[in-house]
């Protein structure tokens, strides 16, 4: 595990690299608000313990729930050369996000992503991404008609039923527009909020999901065998 660092418009990025010691999947991983992808450490290990390479560039963390267009063009730069740096070694591609950086990957992944005020938020789309992992993704940026038709990366997404954030509602979204050229799983865990799938909770955050630690090591294992496979 190290850290790594690239130049993106003459400003110096960062971002958490794991090699796997025989890798045969790739993963760029997209933190949520807060910014920080050690705070999903557990999962990165899992994922690398399990053959991926993975790479998850750090982020500033979100000046407010709705991010503005600079906060989201700057993390989808890094995650652009994040994703060439991963793609040098020509292994297949899986993107895994939480909340907004699951947003930004389907975006990547082909979604044509919408702000509130009307405007089209344009992401180029990246071929090598063939999966998705989507962790309580706010798909309301993707209300506009065939804003998912472009997407074929097959597709895991997860919501907690607590969840106030991103109601576990958000996945009818995905359900509706991606079916059915798309190869959709989706998973909506009792008990869990917005930040059960988080190794590390925010500062100030308690999660009172029942048996959490036993759930996060059944989420790593099934998220490594859906890239894996």
């Amino acid at each position: 595990m190290e850290k790594i660092s690239f130049n993106i418009n003459n400003l110096t990025c960062e971002a958490l690299r794991l090699n796997a010691s025989s890798p045969s999947q790739a993963v760029l991983f997209a933190a949520g608000g807060g910014g920080n992808p050690e705070r999903h450490l557990p999962l990165l290990k899992a994922l690398s313990e399990s053959g991926c390479t993975v790479i998850a560039p750090y982020f500033e963390r979100l000046a407010s729930p709705r991010p503005s267009v600079d906060e989201l063009r700057s993390r989808v730069n890094s995650l652009q050369s994040a994703l060439n740096i991963v793609g040098e070694s020509n292994l297949s591609i899986s993107g895994i996000g939480h909340s907004i950086g699951a947003t930004l990957l389907l975006a990547l992944a082909g979604g044509e992503m919408w702000m509130k005020e009307g405007q089209k938020f344009p992401v180029t789309r990246d071929e090598r991404i063939k999966k998705l992992v989507l962790f309580t993704p706010p798909t309301g940026f993707f209300q506009a008609p065939k804003s998912l038709e472009n997407v074929h990366a097959s597709i895991q997404a997860w919501a907690g039923s607590l969840d106030t954030f991103t109601p576990p509602q958000q996945l009818e979204i995905l359900k509706e527009k991606l079916s059915p050229h798309t190869r959709l799983e989706t998973r909506i865990i009792e008990g869990a909020g917005h930040f059960s799938f988080m190794n590390t909770l925010p500062p100030n955050v308690v999660d009172t999901m029942k048996d959490r630690e036993l759930f996060l090591t059944d989420l790593a294992a099934e998220v490594c065998n859906f890239v894996m496979a």
